[in-house]
């Protein structure tokens, strides 16, 4: 391979030695227990925090997936570190991980691009950003022989969430995962933090990803993947899903003690 995506966060915000990444990811998959499974799950949403603030949040969606035979998982993220006016999907052959190499699955990757002027492929968003990457582990460790489509939105505006919606109907399969990374808000207390988390929490759960799409741009909540989740939950709509659950939700001072100063995650899964 020529071109592969290196981690840049691996030793910060999970661990970097493979056997340990493995066992804490194990670990918290094992604490994660789910009440009822879910048949044709189309999407999960799952933060993108470091793994001891947010991991066990997280392990809740990918246990809903775990073993399930997907083939390709279009890892969708925010961008964190750089803007640019468009979607960038990686122009490289693999992303890699202390637990290996994950290539890209081009068939899908073309798809999305083929037609579209919002949507292209580059290194865009991919140089720095944590929100993609520390979704791969845990993709590993659940799921067996897949492929990803790494899909960075530098800009979350309406435009460019129903135009990727409309192109992942496109793609969408039964072999097909989406994952929607983020956040939600940050830095309140954690009695304000509820306020803001709850109504996202509310907008999934109601499947109306239209409402949450108008509460984002008011600022009636926040979500830095906001835009992943809309476009996610929209083009599971246009392809006949329309039911979503929040799994779990959480803050960071549910791990830190300190609920002055909090950030929130959800996890959740998006299905027939």
């Amino acid at each position: 391979m020529k071109k592969i995506r290196p981690p840049q966060v691996a030793g910060y915000f999970y661990p970097a030695e493979a056997a340990t990444l493995h066992n804490e990811i194990q670990r918290m998959l094992s604490e994660a227990k789910l009440n009822k499974t879910f048949d044709k799950i189309i999407g999960i949403v799952s933060p993108h925090a470091g793994y001891m603030y947010s991991g066990k949040t997280a392990a809740f969606a990918y246990n809903a997936i775990k073993n399930k035979d997907y083939k390709t998982a279009i890892v969708i993220s925010p961008s964190h570190s750089e803007y640019f006016p468009g979607i960038s999907i990686y122009d490289g052959e693999a992303y890699q991980t202390p637990l290996g190499i994950v290539e890209i699955d081009e068939d899908k990757a073309q798809k999305l691009v083929q037609g579209s002027k919002l949507i292209f492929r580059g290194v865009q968003g991919h140089r720095r950003e944590h929100a993609l990457e520390v979704q791969i582990p845990f993709l590993q460790t659940v799921l067996n022989d897949f492929k990803i489509v790494p899909i960075v939105m530098g800009d979350q505006s309406k435009v460019f969430v129903d135009e990727l919606a409309r192109k992942l109907a496109e793609v969408m399969d039964d072999k097909t995962i989406i994952v929607a990374s983020s956040d939600l808000s940050h830095f309140y207390n954690s009695n304000e933090a509820n306020l803001l988390d709850s109504l996202v929490e509310r907008r999934i759960n109601d499947f109306d990803y239209e409402k949450l799409q108008q509460d984002l741009d008011a600022h009636r909540c926040e979500a830095c993947g906001g835009g992943p989740i809309v476009a996610m939950m929209k083009a599971a709509a246009l392809s006949n899903y329309h039911k979503a659950e929040v799994l779990k939700r959480t803050d960071s001072g549910d791990v830190t003690g300190d609920k002055s100063e909090v950030v929130g995650y959800l996890s959740a899964v998006v299905y027939e």
